[in-house]
């Protein structure tokens, strides 16, 4: 593991094999600023995207807001979710959700499919990541729907 690690940061500019699977989770390789092929074998659910968007325990509405009526409570701490379909391609959303801190190292926003070199995660999350490959692929199928 530790040498796939230093492999995956020494590639760094091109394609970034990122070897995750000794955590349980599935590996991806990040190609500039995406992760252009899906974590599973099976496209996302648009509509079970939303509901995991939208369901505070998912934390994205904390910090976004969107075109979500039926939420009066939203946060503007973090870019507007509206259009983000017409501003990222799948790739850049998917790499977004999975690991926002490899495109900002000062983000606030949880790297939701990560699990190692995490330092500031509570007990319950150590070692395992926020979000399942399954739910990622659900909320990219939704944004990408998002369109202005």
């Amino acid at each position: 593991m530790v040498q796939m690690s230093a492999l995956c940061l020494a590639v760094g500019l091109l394609a970034l094999p990122c070897p995750v699977g000794a955590q349980g989770l599935q590996p991806y390789v990040v190609v500039g600023d995406a992760i252009p092929e899906p974590l599973t074998n099976a496209r996302g659910d648009a509509t079970r995207g939303r509901a995991l968007v939208v369901e505070r325990s998912s934390t994205c509405i904390l910090c976004h807001n969107g075109p979500f009526p039926e939420q009066k409570f939203q946060g503007d701490l973090a870019p507007d979710l509206t259009g983000s379909g017409s501003r990222w391609s799948e790739g850049q959303l998917r790499l977004r959700l999975v690991d926002a801190s490899r495109l900002n190292d000062a983000t606030i926003m949880p790297s939701y499919y990560r699990a190692d070199g995490l330092t500031r995660v509570g007990p319950t999350w150590r070692n395992k990541p926020i979000l399942s490959a399954e739910q990622i692929e659900d909320i990219v199928a939704y944004l990408v729907t998002l369109r202005e």
